[in-house]
């Protein structure tokens, strides 16, 4: 499960790499509203409830894969 964890986590960090990259336009990347698109199948299915609760938004998208690192992370440990 280590692996698993270690995966997510490295997929997760470069979904928030890219992220800040087309938000903030560094490296001479145009500004992207679509930058955050990876983040989305990592917080699945968590973004979706949020959505359906009513608390959709940036800090969701970015906060949703956490939750699922948490759960792989516990699983890792137990």
């Amino acid at each position: 499960m280590k692996w698993a964890f270690s995966i997510f986590l490295g997929l997760y960090l470069i979904a928030l790499f890219l992220l800040a990259v087309g938000t903030f336009g560094w490296f001479g990347q145009e500004k992207d509203p679509l930058s955050g698109v990876f983040l989305l199948p990592l917080g699945l299915p968590w973004n979706l409830v949020a959505d359906k609760l009513g608390f959709g938004g940036w800090l969701t998208a970015v906060a949703s894969p956490a939750i699922n690192a948490a759960v792989l992370w516990f699983l890792w440990k137990r």
